[in-house]
C-alpha cells in the first residue's frame, strides 16, 4: 500500500496538519525512482481541495442516506481518499493509492494513539489551533512517520 498524504482539520475547517510523501517507482533496472508530478498546488490550495471535498460528499452522503449514514472513503481512477471525523470535529484524511482497502480503524488509531498522546496530552500544545498555527509537536510527527512506514507502507 502506498500512502500519498495526511491530513488534519480541526472544527473551524482550518488545516492543522499535512504531510505528504512521495511515492517511489521501480526504474528498468530496478532501482527506486521518483514518480514525476505534474503542475502541483500549493501546500495551501491542496489542503482547501481536500477539504472542499471532504466536505461536499460528507453532506451529500448524510442528506441521501439520512442522518445515520457516514462518509468513509471514496475512490478515482489515481488515489483512495479515506475519512474518519471525531466526536470533537476533527476531520483525519489520508490518502492512498487504489488498491487499499478501507483505512477508518488506522485512522482511529492515529487519533488515539497519537493525536490523544501527543498532541492533547501536551500542556506545551494550545487546546485550540488559530489559523495559520498547526500541530507543532516532534513527538506526534516522529510516531506518525514511524507508523505510516512501518504499519502501512512497510
Amino acid at each position: 500500500m502506498v500512502v500519498y498524504s495526511f491530513y488534519i482539520f480541526d472544527r473551524h475547517a482550518d488545516c492543522i496538519y499535512k504531510k505528504k510523501w512521495t511515492p517511489k517507482v521501480a526504474q528498468s533496472n530496478g532501482l527506486p525512482n521518483e514518480v514525476p508530478q505534474g503542475k502541483a498546488l500549493s501546500a495551501e490550495d491542496d489542503a482547501k481541495l481536500i477539504f472542499g471535498t471532504v466536505f461536499s460528499l460528507r453532506n451529500l452522503v448524510r442528506k441521501l442516506g439520512g442522518p445515520d449514514d457516514n462518509f468513509l472513503s471514496y475512490r478515482t481512477g489515481h488515489y483512495k481518499l479515506h475519512y474518519y471525523e471525531t466526536p470533537t470535529s476533527l476531520k483525519f484524511v489520508m490518502v492512498t493509492d487504489t488498491r487499499t482497502n478501507n483505512l477508518r480503524i488506522v485512522l482511529h488509531q492515529i487519533y488515539v494513539s497519537l493525536y490523544v498522546e501527543y498532541v492533547v496530552k501536551n500542556p506545551l500544545s494550545p487546546a485550540e489551533h488559530p489559523a495559520g498555527l498547526g500541530v507543532d509537536c516532534e513527538l506526534f510527527e516522529l510516531g506518525l512517520e514511524q507508523f505510516i512506514t512501518g504499519s502501512l507502507q512497510g
